[in-house]
């Protein structure tokens, strides 16, 4: 009995020392299924929203084509809680879009955040008119470009919606970032981003660049 009692202390004082050379360095998924799954659903609902003839941006032939958005796969890594600087004193401006058209818009805060080892910092903006609308009281726009635009993503950079936050930490959700609506329709007149909003980073999350099939 003693005997085996030694021999299953030995086994499992091995086991205990051998695991100090295998320390498990991945980061935590603690809660990253949940937002994984939030992540699919903002997918899913963005393609209910281009299959809807009432919220689509594409013409009656594109949709009729339509099988899905292509998107990178979620990411929590592109999940960032961002620190908020209000601007309160930023006056209104007019930002040129891609027609001949103005939108007029405030620069609400500059959020900033690390990610890839480097600190980055975007504008934050907040159009006066939409503010006045019901459900857009809170509503922050905030587009942005990236070394993978022209090549895996659209050109001309990508959008994120977001909302006021009650303190100065605003999570900025990257596999959320989505095309602007001219880039499906010519119909549709979008701001144009920003210079200043450039990330010398491949944000490769959220939807891919738009070709016909969807793919």
């Amino acid at each position: 009995m003693r005997i085996l009692l030694a021999i299953v202390f030995f086994v499992f004082v091995a086991c205990k020392e051998e695991k100090k050379y295998h320390d498990d360095l991945r980061p935590s998924l603690t809660g990253k299924p949940e937002l994984i799954k939030d992540i699919l659903e903002w997918q899913r609902n963005k393609d209910a929203e281009f299959r809807n003839p009432e919220t689509s941006p594409l013409t009656d032939l594109g949709r009729k084509d339509f099988e899905g958005l292509a998107y990178f796969e979620p990411d929590t890594l592109f999940r960032v809680a961002a620190k908020l600087q209000r601007t309160p004193d930023a006056l209104p401006f007019m930002m040129p879009t891609t027609t001949e058209r103005e939108a007029e818009e405030k620069v609400y805060g500059i959020v900033s955040f690390d990610m890839e080892g480097k600190t980055h910092s975007l504008e934050v903006y907040q159009s006066p008119e939409l503010m006045q609308q019901k459900g857009y009281e809170d509503y922050l726009f905030l587009p942005f470009l990236d070394t993978t635009n022209g090549s895996e993503t659209y050109e001309g950079g990508r959008y994120l919606d977001l909302r006021i936050p009650e303190g100065d930490i605003i999570i900025v959700d990257f596999n959320k970032a989505y095309n602007p609506f001219c880039v499906y329709n010519k119909d549709f007149s979008c701001p144009i981003v920003p210079v200043r909003n450039t990330l010398n980073i491949a944000v490769r999350a959220g939807v891919k660049a738009y070709v016909k099939d969807g793919k």
